[in-house]
């Protein structure tokens, strides 16, 4: 059996200014603090001996192989990155960035989402992809419209309660 997989679908290049400070905030402490941290330890690992036994040295390894996979993605991930920091011109209507209160028809269980980038998804917070079903079924909507979404529950009816922005 292969280890090829299909290339995952491209991304929304669309990022707020707040997951794009994240980003390169992690950036930062990724290059500038664990690494050479992690470097030092492995350093001091293969000064050891023998690197064939040394666990230490072993785990060293793939931890600077995930930080230098990191960092490799967010260098060229925030070179195409688009920053969306202004309010659309019509804010009834649900774009990136909106803030969505949302009721489902059938149950009335109301429950609010914030559009964002895919890079700074926050299911806590409930802060979900532009990419998702749910945005992609609210995006162009205004306050009092239905709309439907494939769900991995299966084909779901909700309402616009309020869409804010900032």
């Amino acid at each position: 059996m292969s280890r090829w997989r299909p290339p995952a679908e491209k991304s929304t290049a669309l990022i707020t200014r707040d997951g794009h400070d994240r980003l390169k905030a992690e950036l930062d402490d990724l290059w500038r603090v664990r690494r050479p941290e992690v470097v030092r330890a492995l350093a001091a690992a293969a000064a050891e001996g023998d690197r064939s036994e040394n666990a230490e040295y072993t785990y060293r390894k793939k931890q600077l192989g995930e930080i230098d996979r990191r960092v490799r993605y967010l260098s060229k991930r925030l070179e195409h990155l688009r920053v969306v920091d202004t309010a659309p011109s019509d804010p009834q209507a649900v774009f990136f960035g909106a803030t969505v209160e949302v009721e489902h028809t059938v149950t009335g269980d109301s429950s609010r989402y914030r559009i964002v980038g895919p890079d700074e998804t926050d299911a806590k917070l409930g802060w979900i992809s532009i990419d998702s079903p749910l945005a992609r079924a609210m995006l162009k909507k205004r306050v009092d419209d239905e709309f439907e979404a494939i769900l991995p529950g299966g084909l779901q009816r909700f309402f616009i309660v309020e869409v804010a922005y900032g």
